[in-house]
């Protein structure tokens, strides 16, 4: 199975590689660093603190190669899995982690947290923690972790008379959204991704399909993706957005969506816990102190919240693998957190890693808005709360296997496609069916 699973990546990265020509040779030269990451606002802060660690170790220069998501890990994972060498750090996420320590691409870095005093690897959150961990060692350690939830502005409820539950469903947020959906004050609805990408459109879609009772797979990976439950997810997704959702919705991320819910263009929108730092920073929102936060909506199941963490990892064939850790550990450790806050404000820090985070007076007051449901969604984030049946893979907003990179990616192209009126969504799900019963049928074939 690992060979195999192995061929599978080794395959999907042929296809990425297609998409990274001319992305140039960034060989880290003696003790240059060279670190990719995903261009987001969190590891912005990051880079305009870099001078400070420069600064505290003589000799080490640090070069960050920044990609928007998708071309981050098709660059990513195109290096690391064909060992290319380009990069001493990577960003990844509990996806690709476990799948990679098992591959014998990452770092052990289980050795140098244990050798490093006062790193404390048992304040990160246990669930973050054990996602980025292969038989008891991490091979990732978490910048910032998310689950999911809506944000809601309470001035646009408290005008239209309405009242957002601490647990809602996804009826009682269609309904509001079509409530709330005023196209004359350029308000949308709801915002919800439609761009496609399995780690964009798809992460969303696929906690609905979870509580809805809809799964990739069963237990003998046969593909699911015409059930009535997924038929009835796709559904109730697609026609949410196209209905009251926002305009362009077909290629609107999360980056998208942030500035529009920012700019005050959206009474709802359902996405990452990381959000809410931004909703609520003066310097890139219109809507600070206006919004609430609820937990993630559900249909069938106890709750649906994704976990997800952005991490920093070590190549196998990186060149100065003790300067790569102490950036790591730099980036990773609880002074970090305080740097962040007391330079650009506490909503900025890195949320849902450590517990010492929401012990910080200063923190706890600023994020006393978010900061309890962004905990209680990562706690109650595992398969037995978030899905109806059982499933052959891990994995929540994901299917945690090679393919899916490539599986996942064709199926958010139907359904966006769908979300722009170009096909229906039976169209859409057909298709993704088809691409889905390969993949099933190869690890038919090797149980």
């Amino acid at each position: 199975m690992r060979s195999r699973a192995k061929l599978a990546v080794l395959a999907v990265v042929a296809l990425l590689l297609s998409g990274c020509a001319g992305a140039g040779a960034l060989g880290a030269s003696g003790r240059t660093l060279v670190v990719a990451i995903v261009s987001n606002p969190q590891m912005e802060d990051a880079i305009a603190l870099s001078d400070q660690f420069e600064r505290d170790n003589p000799g080490i220069k640090l070069k960050f190669v920044q990609l928007p998501e998708n071309q981050a890990r098709a660059k990513i994972t195109a290096s690391t899995a064909t060992e290319g060498g380009e990069f001493d750090v990577v960003m990844i996420s509990n996806y690709e982690t476990p799948q990679w320590a098992a591959n014998g691409w990452l770092e052990n870095l289980q050795p140098y947290i244990d050798a490093s005093e006062g790193y404390d690897a048992d304040d990160f959150i246990p669930s973050i923690r054990d996602s980025l961990s292969h038989e008891g060692s991490m091979y990732a350690v978490p910048f910032y972790g998310e689950s999911s939830f809506v944000a809601y502005r309470k001035d646009l409820f408290a005008q239209a008379g309405l009242t957002m539950p601490e647990r809602p469903t996804w009826e009682q947020i269609a309904e509001f959204a079509a409530r709330l959906d005023d196209e004359e004050a350029g308000v949308a609805g709801i915002c919800l991704r439609g761009k496609p990408g399995w780690g964009e459109s798809l992460a969303p879609f696929s906690t609905v399909a979870n509580t809805f009772g809809a799964r990739w797979f069963d237990e003998n990976w046969n593909a699911q993706l015409t059930s009535p439950e997924f038929r009835a997810a796709a559904e109730f997704y697609v026609g949410l957005v196209r209905d009251h959702g926002e305009i362009g919705a077909s290629s609107a991320g999360f980056t998208e969506c942030g500035t529009r819910y920012g700019q005050g263009e959206a009474a709802m929108w359902y996405d990452a816990t990381v959000m809410a730092g931004t909703n609520e920073d003066p310097a890139s929102s219109e809507v600070v102190g206006k919004s609430g936060y609820a937990a993630a909506p559900v249909m069938r199941t106890e709750t649906s919240g994704w976990l997800y963490t952005w991490s920093l990892a070590m190549p196998k064939v990186a060149q100065d693998k003790d300067a790569a850790w102490r950036f790591m550990r730099w980036m990773t450790d609880k002074e970090f957190v305080r740097n962040v806050g007391t330079t650009f404000g506490w909503n900025r820090v890195p949320p849902g890693c450590r517990l010492s985070t929401y012990q910080i007076p200063e923190y706890q007051q600023a994020a006393q808005a978010y900061a309890p449901a962004t905990l209680a969604g990562i706690d109650s984030a595992n398969q037995r709360n978030t899905m109806v049946n059982p499933v052959p893979y891990p994995g929540i907003q994901f299917v945690g296997i090679p393919e899916f990179q490539d599986l996942g990616t064709r199926v958010s192209q139907q359904l966006s496609a769908a979300i722009a009126g170009q096909i229906s969504v039976e169209e859409a799900l057909q298709q993704s069916q088809e691409y889905a019963e390969s993949v099933g049928a190869a690890y038919r074939e090797t149980r």
